[in-house]
């Protein structure tokens, strides 16, 4: 019986393969744009290669249209 492993990429060499930022990325993974990342212990984690070319090939979903930012929010200091 063979047993087929998955190779896993840590984050660096899977935004070298999916231009976003971390905080993109980081959003997409909680939002389920992304694949959920593997536990490789307390602060380590990674993702299935063959998830993150599966995502390639389809078509990487950039960024999500309401991640804004700070983009159109209103100035909330208040005047002496």
């Amino acid at each position: 019986m063979q047993t087929q492993h998955d190779a896993l990429l840590r984050l660096p060499e899977v935004l070298a393969l999916i231009p976003v930022s971390r905080a993109t990325w980081y959003a997409g993974v909680k939002s389920g744009r992304y694949p959920q990342a593997v536990s490789l212990g307390p602060r380590c984690v990674a993702w299935k290669a063959s998830d993150i070319q599966r995502l390639v090939s389809q078509g990487v979903p950039l960024a999500a249209k309401e991640c804004t930012g700070n983009a159109g929010s209103e100035d909330r200091r208040v005047a002496a």
